[in-house]
C-alpha cells in the first residue's frame, strides 16, 4: 500500500514538474526570481527532449510500483501519461526534437520579453 502511495506521488511530482518546465516561464512574469528554478528545470526539459534520455523519477516511479505487485511502464514519463492523449501512435523521435525546439522557443520569447521589460526605464 505505501508503496502504491508513494509512486502515486512521484507521478504528481513528475506532473507537476513537467507542468512547471512548459509553463514556469509565465510565473516568472509574476515572480522574476523563479527563473532561477525554472531555467534550469527548462534546460533538462530541453535535454531529454533532444537526447532522449529518461527522467531519474520514472524508473523510481516504476521501482514503486513494481514493489507495489504493480507492473511499471518501460517508456518515459511523456509516452506513458500524456502521449497517448496528445499522440495515440506514440512518440517518435522527431516529435521529441519538435517539442523540445518549442519548449525552447516558447521559454526564450518569454524571458527576452523579461529582459527587455526590466530594461525600461522606470516611468
Amino acid at each position: 500500500m505505501w508503496y502504491s502511495i508513494l509512486a502515486n506521488g512521484v507521478v504528481t511530482l513528475h506532473l507537476g514538474f513537467v507542468l512547471f518546465v512548459l509553463f514556469g516561464g509565465l510565473l516568472t512574469l509574476k515572480w522574476p526570481r523563479t527563473m532561477w528554478l525554472h531555467i534550469p528545470a527548462a534546460v533538462w526539459g530541453v535535454l531529454v527532449e533532444w537526447t532522449g534520455w529518461i527522467c531519474p523519477l520514472t524508473p523510481l516511479e516504476n521501482w514503486l510500483r513494481e514493489q507495489a505487485g504493480h507492473g511499471g511502464y518501460h517508456s518515459d514519463f511523456l509516452a506513458h501519461f500524456l502521449l497517448p492523449v496528445l499522440y495515440p501512435d506514440g512518440l517518435t523521435r522527431e516529435v521529441q526534437v519538435v517539442l523540445g525546439a518549442l519548449l525552447l522557443a516558447i521559454n526564450l520569447v518569454i524571458y527576452r520579453w523579461l529582459w527587455q521589460r526590466s530594461r525600461m526605464p522606470a516611468q
